[in-house]
């Protein structure tokens, strides 16, 4: 395996899931990552325009997504002159597993010119700064977690509370093409509930529903960090909000609303 998806020579919207899409809750259904990410990698491959970028994507998962072929369809919602609203829609032979809209904006040319102040600023130890790759609680050989970096600077998956983690993809979303900077965003940003866990692994559930990602600049370099929190409530229902930056400084957010439950 080289790739979380091989793409069908005969079909240019049908990928096969390999088993680096795994995830931590079953092992026969995917990690959201990899498939929130392939949402992106078809999402810009829809009418691309010249002088345009994705500026947000709300994903929502339909139910498991089973490690298995994807089909994908795309197509532009609502055209626009300077914004245009895109649909993709990921579908096994059960139906749509995943399904996410995507606003697309001009970009300014010449770029604007704003006060050095307004600016997004800060950012975090970078990823250099710590050596030890953390473990993922999962007792699978292979999964997303064999196929991504994780590198926390503070917290960790067995340490309950907000965490700040760097993540970085070890091999392509779609074999024989290099993730674009929208493709390494939504990968991070979907572990944002596990690596800021406040509940046990092995004594509840924390899935989340849907995924969110804003970006007010494209990342940089491989890697992406996550400051994140996650906020649960007895009701069964939390949120998990993510800060997102490279290692030039912030780049955007990414939220998670989650079911809770025991196990």
């Amino acid at each position: 395996m080289d790739a979380f998806y091989l793409p069908d020579p005969a079909d240019p919207n049908r990928f096969e899931s390999t088993e680096l899409t795994r995830g931590p809750w079953s092992p026969d259904a995917q990690h959201a990552g990899p498939p929130s990410a392939l949402l992106a990698h078809v999402l810009e491959r829809c009418a691309p325009r010249e002088g345009f970028r994705i500026g947000r994507v709300a994903v929502e998962i339909l139910g498991p997504v089973p490690i298995a072929p994807l089909t994908a369809e795309t197509r532009v919602l609502r055209p626009g002159r300077n914004v245009e609203l895109l649909t993709a829609t990921l579908s096994s032979e059960r139906g749509p597993v995943l399904t996410a809209h995507a606003w697309r904006l001009r970009t300014a040319e010449p770029e604007l010119d704003l006060p050095a102040e307004s600016l997004p600023a800060g950012g975090h130890p970078g990823p250099e700064t710590v050596t030890e790759r953390a473990q993922f609680p999962s007792d699978q050989p292979i999964g997303f977690h064999t196929g991504i970096d994780y590198r926390f600077v503070s917290g960790s998956f067995r340490t309950a509370g907000p965490a700040v983690c760097w993540i970085r993809l070890r091999y392509p979303i779609v074999a024989g093409t290099v993730p674009s900077p929208l493709e390494r965003a939504l990968a991070a940003a979907d572990s944002g509930n596990g690596v800021s866990a406040v509940l046990d692994w092995d004594r509840y559930l924390f899935i989340n529903t849907d995924l969110t990602v804003t970006l007010h600049r494209e990342p940089a370099g491989e890697w992406v960090c996550l400051d994140a929190t996650t906020y649960p409530e007895r009701t069964g229902i939390g949120l998990a909000e993510s800060r997102l930056f490279d290692e030039r400084g912030p780049i955007g957010r990414g939220t998670q609303t989650l079911y809770l439950a025991p196990r």
